[in-house]
């Protein structure tokens, strides 16, 4: 039976040409990719197996060969274009097995391909390629140079064909229904994994008669001084009143994450929440005066934080990432940041969360945008209204 694809196969052709190039500038001739997310977009696989090892391997020819757990092969079958040879699963006595490393497999079938001796590029820097598989690979492979490719793939991944934008947008459209679910139902009394069951329910569900995906994180809600710290997520604790609570969420389809940040206080808001709502807005609007092409990512930075520094708030970490296709545990590309120094050139298709998030001394405020960089300027993905919301 054939493959369920997502996209025509000249875009998966385009994608494979594009990263060959960048493979031939860096000097690679073999391209190891354990990044579920390149994977994804190089083939088309996708399947939550990316807790074992597992990777597309690409040469300067041929199509991709996925390599995998045997049990995943016929999950491979169902969703790569490639044809059945270049489907290998490895025998389950190498999973979690400390004595049968999954990557001696791997290196038997780089030797059985001829590929042996060749320079091949890894992703050092990423979740899931561990240093115990390095040194097998080196181990096994002593003739081959073996390179650090962290980010190759990735870098191509940055302007997103229209397919791509189209996935964004329906992303964009569960996100919205998630924050008007969230300020429906949030109230004082209410118990925190009950709103998140919510969450959960409406992002499945979908918009716009598209259902949803699993976002690559989970919803992220601290109240109080909670939100003073800008990961943590929720628990059975009730919501009170004279909190402020921020929701970081996202919407996702087809593994393309849309993700947006709202904020909600119950009950009457202290003046430094209001000045501070003040600050990020018109930090906001003019650091989206900067996104447009020819521009870089610092400029959007910067005007973000001239603005913000002129209410007398400060904010030291990124303003915003990439975003598009992606796994657990991140909704980002692992490439561009908004921030001072972050030289790359803005392009039309390129999709970023804009994420201007205060942490306040008593809590926390995060009024974010997922954006779309157009011919003109930048497009907000997302109509939920940008504000501080203030519920009794």
């Amino acid at each position: 039976m054939s493959a369920t694809l997502h996209f025509e196969r000249s875009e998966y052709d385009m994608r494979i040409s594009r990263t060959r190039q960048a493979m031939e500038a860096a000097g690679v001739e073999l391209m190891i990719v354990s990044d579920p997310s390149n994977m994804a977009w190089l083939t088309g696989y996708d399947g939550w197996s990316f807790y074992t090892h597992q990777a597309v391997v690409l040469g300067i020819e041929g199509e991709p060969v996925w390599w995998g757990r045997g049990m995943d092969a016929r999950g491979a079958e169902r969703t790569v274009f490639m044809e059945k040879d270049n489907i290998i699963g490895y025998e389950d006595i190498y999973v979690q097995n400390p004595e049968r490393h999954p990557m001696l497999t791997l290196a038997e079938l780089i030797r059985e391909r001829g590929w042996a001796g060749l320079s091949m590029g890894v992703e050092m820097d990423n979740y899931y390629f561990s240093a115990a598989a390095f040194q097998c690979l080196r181990e096994s492979l002593p003739d081959s140079q073996i390179k650090d490719a962290t980010g190759l793939i990735n870098w191509q991944r940055a302007v997103k064909s229209e397919r791509e934008i189209v996935f964004m947008r329906r992303a964009a459209r569960i996100v919205e229904a998630m924050h008007a679910e969230i300020l429906e139902r949030v109230e004082p009394g209410l118990p925190k994994n009950e709103l998140v069951a919510e969450i959960y329910a409406t992002s499945v569900r979908g918009a716009d008669g598209h259902w949803g995906d699993y976002s690559a994180f989970v919803p992220m809600l601290p109240s109080g001084m909670d939100a003073t710290a800008p990961h943590l997520t929720w628990d059975d604790r009730p919501f009170k009143s004279g909190e402020c609570t921020f929701f970081e969420i996202g919407g996702a389809y087809r593994r393309y994450q849309c993700p947006q940040s709202r904020t909600v206080f119950l009950g009457t808001p202290p003046q430094k929440y209001l000045d501070a709502e003040k600050a990020v807005l018109e930090a906001v609007e003019a650091g989206l005066e900067q996104a447009k092409p020819g521009n870089l990512c610092e400029d959007i930075a910067n005007a973000f934080n001239a603005t913000l520094n002129k209410h007398g708030f400060e904010k030291d970490s990124r303003a915003g990432y990439a975003i598009g296709l992606s796994y657990p545990p991140d909704w980002g590309e692992r490439t561009m940041s908004f921030r001072r120094g972050d030289k790359s050139e803005l392009k039309p298709g390129m999709t970023f969360h804009f994420m201007p998030a205060l942490w306040l001394d008593d809590g926390g405020l995060e009024i974010t945008e997922p954006i779309l960089i157009t011919d003109t300027g930048a497009e907000c993905l997302c109509t939920t209204p940008r504000r501080l919301y203030v519920k009794d």
